[in-house]
């Protein structure tokens, strides 16, 4: 008994050790990586667009970052992509290696939201340069119904891969049990990538906003599949925090650069498949809390607006918009958001564990 725990514990220990080594090593690619994907931008003027459809409060809040680099998300999808697959290279040309021991390439648990990272990424990244170029309605990249369609058929690969290549088909409900819905799981799994990618979207508003929220979120899932025994994804999720850490280094007020569609699509949508990997779809409202008020706050000014005549319940939306434009400075905001996200992804975690 106490020679099994023993063991046990070698193995909890050394994948602790894994999921640190490689957070790091994300942290340190993505630093060595920003100098000079940032002078890239700034040498060909990759600048960010304000688009004219936006409100006057908007307009006025932001008008003075027109011009700053976008795109920045690049640096955190590459970085985990990099990572990810030279050590699966690693492995397989060296099998015995030290360095083959940290793969954390698995088809069950982190191909598919590889993929999902890196095919979003790109279909972001081309939003992003139609904006730069001014090519669009209003010159400003896709309209955001061009935006969910594109959400939506990255979510329907993702949700076809679950169900009929890794037979996914469950849900999770805390202090309830798990349940098979069958083919009902297809459209469940589309919902929950693309509100996820929506609400994402939405957030990436501010200075360093969305990068410290996501941070979050993706720091509360990786313990969750830890705990779940998913050590790989919890290694994935660790990839993704440690670049999210040196994206924020550079992209805290005054930002650098902005994240972009390449960065916020991307994130949104692999947020929602680690979230039904581990069987926390759930919770997403907890550990994704300023998100989901965000995507909220949009739907509730849209409809206001529509069925009140143009009367509107926010100063402007989303929500970030509505704090600033009361006076906030843009620094409150973003740290207060921060706070609100660690704390309601603490009690989703905690729900997450005890709901066994």
């Amino acid at each position: 008994m106490a020679v099994a725990q023993q063991i046990n514990m070698e193995v909890i220990n050394f994948e602790v050790v894994r999921i640190l080594t490689i957070a790091f090593a994300a942290f340190a690619l993505t630093m060595a990586l920003t100098p000079r994907w940032t002078s890239f931008l700034y040498k060909h003027r990759l600048g960010k667009q304000i688009r004219a459809e936006g409100t006057p409060v908007f307009t006025a809040l932001h008008k003075s970052k027109e011009g700053t680099p976008t795109m920045g998300g690049v640096l955190i999808w590459l970085a985990v992509a990099v990572l990810i697959l030279a050590l699966a290279l690693i492995n397989k040309l060296f099998p015995d290696g030290v360095a083959a021991k940290f793969n954390f390439l698995s088809r069950s648990q982190t191909l598919l939201p590889l993929g999902l990272l890196v095919f979003a990424a790109v279909i972001g990244a081309i939003d992003d340069l139609l904006g730069i170029w001014k090519i669009g309605p209003n010159g400003g990249g896709l309209k955001m119904r061009h935006r969910l369609l594109f959400y939506t058929l990255v979510s329907i690969v993702g949700a076809l891969w679950f169900y009929y290549k890794l037979d996914w088909d469950v849900v999770k409900i805390p202090f309830l049990g798990v349940f098979n819905i069958g083919i009902w799981f297809i459209p469940f799994a589309i919902f929950i990538m693309v509100a996820t990618s929506f609400s994402i979207n939405e957030t990436d508003g501010l200075d360093g906003l969305a990068g410290g929220v996501m941070l979050a979120a993706f720091a509360g899932y990786g313990v969750i599949a830890f705990f779940g025994g998913k050590y790989e994804l919890a290694i994935f999720c660790g990839a993704i925090v440690g670049a999210l850490l040196s994206f924020l280094w550079f992209n805290i007020h005054p930002a650098r650069f902005f994240m972009g569609d390449t960065g916020a699509m991307s994130l949104g949508v692999t947020l929602g498949a680690i979230a039904l990997l581990t069987n926390a779809a759930l919770i997403l409202p907890f550990l994704a809390f300023i998100p989901m008020m965000e995507s909220i706050s949009v739907i509730i000014q849209i409809t206001s607006k529509k069925l009140r005549r143009g009367k509107k319940v926010f100063l402007s939306a989303p929500i970030h918009h509505h704090f600033q434009a009361k006076g906030w400075p843009e620094t409150k905001v973003t740290e207060r958001f921060w706070i609100i996200s660690a704390v309601m992804a603490t009690i989703g975690i905690i729900i997450q564990l005890l709901g066994k």
